[in-house]
């Protein structure tokens, strides 16, 4: 939605990259987005805008190709990055897999980022992916995203295959860039999203029985993967610089996660 500062790049790095198809699901965009796109992609959708998993189910149903690649409007990727995750989706004998990211910039804002990135997003196997993300065509069209999810619904995903089928997952080596998120307002957005995506996953887990210990496993999830988990894994210089940014992050995420719980 209003992606117009970034879904040129996106989609002309696809091309080059190989994409055999580029399907864009577009939210009611006004910037001229959808135009866009429209000149750049083999096929634009419409978002009715009742959620991500909605919007996702959309284009996933829409392509009979064996690969499916979720990519947001602001990532940017080279064949040797593409190259490089099905690579190891075909030869590991996994299900998905998806790529490290990186922010365009070299301030404090773009450093701190790219330090809690590459810290948090470790290449190896992985029990959860975040977009960018590759998946088997096949059972991402026979299971695919929550519809009741609205915001980030890629561990619902994840932990449904694993349990059902066995899947296996994995960070990649490859590298994507995502461009234009430089500023504190797309910090703001991300935790928000991030948030309210904590405040799903709980409730829902709630409801379907979860017990005591794996609901305090949830609640310390920001803190742990945000926080503690990148501050200690990073060279003591860098941790310092970094942590006021982390604790921010974290702090942030926990205050949209219960202003959605009171809104509920």
């Amino acid at each position: 939605m209003n992606s117009i500062k970034s879904i040129g790049p996106c989609l002309e790095s696809l091309r080059s990259a190989g994409v055999g198809e580029i399907i864009v699901v577009d939210a009611h965009s006004s910037d001229g987005t959808r135009a866009a796109a429209g000149r750049l992609a083999d096929v634009v959708l419409e978002d009715p805008g009742i959620g991500l998993g909605t919007a996702r189910n959309l284009g996933i149903a829409r392509t009979s190709l064996p690969l499916i690649l979720n990519f947001g409007s602001d990532n940017v990727i080279t064949r040797e990055a593409l190259e490089g995750m099905v690579s190891v989706l075909v030869h590991s004998d996994l299900q998905g897999v998806s790529a490290r990211t990186m922010v365009d910039g070299d301030g404090y804002l773009a450093r701190s980022m790219n330090g809690w990135w590459s810290t948090r997003f470790r290449a190896g196997p992985a029990s959860v992916i975040g977009t960018p993300s590759l998946f088997r065509g096949d059972l991402l069209r026979l299971d695919p995203f929550d519809t009741k999810r609205r915001h980030s619904d890629d561990s619902d995903l994840c932990e449904r295959w694993t349990s059902a089928y066995g899947a296996r997952f994995a960070i990649t080596d490859a590298v994507v860039l995502e461009i234009g998120k430089n500023e504190w307002s797309e910090v703001l957005l991300r935790c928000r999203n991030y948030g309210v995506s904590d405040y799903e996953v709980f409730s829902l887990g709630r409801q379907r029985g979860w017990s005591v210990a794996r609901q305090a496993q949830s609640i310390l999830h920001p803190l742990r993967v945000d926080l503690i988990g990148p501050v200690s894994r990073m060279a003591p210089k860098d941790a310092v610089v970094a942590a006021p940014f982390l604790a921010a992050f974290a702090t942030m995420r926990y205050w949209y996660w219960a202003s959605a719980a009171l809104r509920h």
